[in-house]
């Protein structure tokens, strides 16, 4: 048996790195992933740079940069390897959980859409997510110097570490008033287990003292990033101070749109928790609304701040699925019937939300679409409790609970497949960290082809970038020699110029020039209909373009005049 539950556990982790590896560096870097990748770059190269907060990223990432090269995929590699191994969470406390939550669990968190799309961004949320899990569950299992590495990783993955912390803290401080504790056999603790607890987090303070130490400062060869540790609680102290572009409303929309399994399941846990007084289910309950509470009301808020309260709902829903894992005492044939009834019913309320959102607003049907949503999940409502009236309870809770288990897992699977972006080009997910970068590998490909033809070498040609600050387009663009400045120099003619789209090149008779969309954002100011963004995730964007100017004498015709 215990075997089995190992190989399921193996299956939520190929699952898992599947959604998180599966064409990691197709999308190009955006400037906020750029900027930290930059850094990495940079400590492979010698130069001197001014380390971010995000230092366990930055020095982590100059590994693979180091010994292979600098891609997309190795700049997204170790958020991508940290939220893989995420699954494995819930094994630290199978003994608490039982083996068929912690599986579940495993599972869920393999599939969270949020999840996923934080373990393909270049930053080191995810790492300070998964090794601060790690670090709880090593401890848990008295294991104080593997507690100890794994806290010192995540105390290195920035700003975000410290919302977590804080959650935490909260959580603790109102969980010792609000929640009673269990009453405990005292037999079970011995003389020494006080004066060995504190033994142990000696150990692991020594062990998490060494692995910052050692992982801040790139074994010593980079003595300024410990300082750069420092920047990551003065940067989210900063976010209490400076507000961000994310309003509050996408926060709630990042839950109910990500999160509907979650979300039915772990609010019938919660309240099954204040009726049984179950102190794990009420610190759970009380962990992820602290900490969405917190990702609502800081004002630097980012849509990724919600995976600290989507951990603990997980584990949560976990406890309350697993009871419907199993078959009727009687009628089972009915219950598959109230089962079948349930998901098609789901599927009818889907399918017409799906054209109220594709349908024009003003259509004549669209109204006959929203009265047959509402109607059909009207109907399922009230085919349950008749069933459960003059049936059998049982039966209406089982096969209920079963179709909208099913449907609701569809559409989580949907949906963390879309958190991959790579949906559709068109595609916007609540969780883009920043405009994404749209054409960088047609711009990279004309300025490869350019140099080949006139210098038979893709990275021979001089760039000079003006009046662009874009750390997305420094990355695309590492290995050519590129120079940013103000202004041009009316008495200089590099080989390659890149201006915004708004700015006239004084030189423009000399060179030819080619307009590319370098960025784009959603504006989610002027979408005025979210059920087609739920069906399709269009949004109405706004675009910056760019222009590629190349001197005359670059091209055959020039040359052969």
């Amino acid at each position: 048996m215990k075997s089995r539950h190992n190989y399921l556990y193996f299956f939520a982790f190929l699952l898992a790195a599947t959604l998180r590896f599966i064409q990691l560096g197709t999308l190009p870097l955006t400037d906020t992933e750029a900027t930290w990748a930059l850094q990495a770059l940079s400590a492979v190269q010698g130069e001197k740079t001014l380390f971010g907060g995000q230092i366990g990223y930055i020095a982590l990432t100059s590994l693979p940069f180091y010994a292979l090269e600098s891609t997309n995929f190795l700049a997204r590699f170790w958020p991508a390897f940290a939220g893989s191994f995420i699954v494995f969470l819930p094994y630290f406390f199978r003994e608490k959980l039982g083996e068929r939550v912690s599986i579940t669990a495993a599972f869920l968190l393999a599939t969270a859409p949020g999840l996923v799309a934080v373990s393909r961004q270049a930053n080191g949320t995810m790492l300070a997510l998964t090794f601060g899990a790690f670090a709880w569950g090593m401890w848990k299992n008295d294991n104080p110097k593997w507690a100890g590495i794994f806290a010192g990783i995540a105390l290195l993955g920035g700003a975000s570490v410290w919302m977590g912390l804080l959650g935490i803290a909260l959580t603790w401080a109102l969980a010792q008033n609000l929640i009673p504790e269990e009453d405990v056999d005292e037999t079970e603790s011995s003389p020494n287990q006080e004066g060995n607890r504190r033994d142990d987090l000696k150990t692991a303070a020594i062990f998490m003292g060494g692995t910052i130490l050692l992982i801040s400062t790139r074994l010593f060869l980079s003595p300024n990033g410990l300082s750069a540790w420092f920047t990551s609680l003065a940067d989210y102290l900063r976010g209490w101070r400076f507000a961000s572009d994310v309003p509050a409303l996408r926060i709630f929309g990042g839950l109910f749109a990500y999160y509907p399994l979650a979300l039915f399941f772990g609010t019938i846990a919660s309240v099954r928790g204040i009726l049984e007084k179950n102190r794990f289910s009420l610190v759970l309950s009380l962990w992820s609304i602290v900490a969405f509470t917190l990702a609502l009301i800081y004002p630097a808020r980012q849509v990724s701040d919600l995976i600290w309260a989507i951990l603990p709902l997980w584990v949560l829903s976990a406890t309350e699925i697993v009871r419907y894992f199993r078959m009727p005492r009687y009628d089972c044939n009915e219950t598959f019937g109230v089962f079948a009834l349930t998901f098609i019913l789901l599927i009818f309320s889907w399918l017409n939300l799906a054209k109220t959102g594709l349908l024009p607003q003003n259509f004549e049907f669209t109204n006959q679409h929203q009265l047959l949503l509402a109607g059909s999940l009207a109907l399922l409502f009230l085919s349950l409790a008749l069933i459960a009236y003059g049936w059998s309870v049982e039966v209406a809770i089982l096969g209920g609970v079963w179709g909208i288990l099913l449907m609701l897992g569809i559409y989580t699977l949907g949906t963390a497949w879309g958190a991959t972006g790579l949906r559709t080009p068109k595609g916007v997910e609540i969780w883009d960290s920043a405009p994404r970068v749209a054409q960088a590998g047609l711009l990279h490909q004309t300025v490869a082809d350019i140099s080949t033809w006139s210098r038979g070498d893709d990275q021979a040609l001089d760039i000079v970038i003006t009046g662009i600050n874009s750390p997305a387009l420094n990355w695309m663009l590492r290995n050519h020699r590129v120079e940013e400045i103000l202004s041009l120099d009316p008495s200089t003619t590099p080989d390659l110029v890149i201006t915004p789209k708004t700015e006239e090149l004084a030189l423009a008779a000399s060179y030819r020039g080619q307009d590319f969309i370098w960025r784009t954002s959603p504006d989610w100011l002027t979408m005025n209909s979210w059920a087609k963004w739920m069906i399709l995730r269009e949004v109405p964007k706004q675009s910056e373009e760019i222009i590629l100017w190349a001197r005359n004498d670059l091209f055959f015709d020039s040359q052969n005049q």
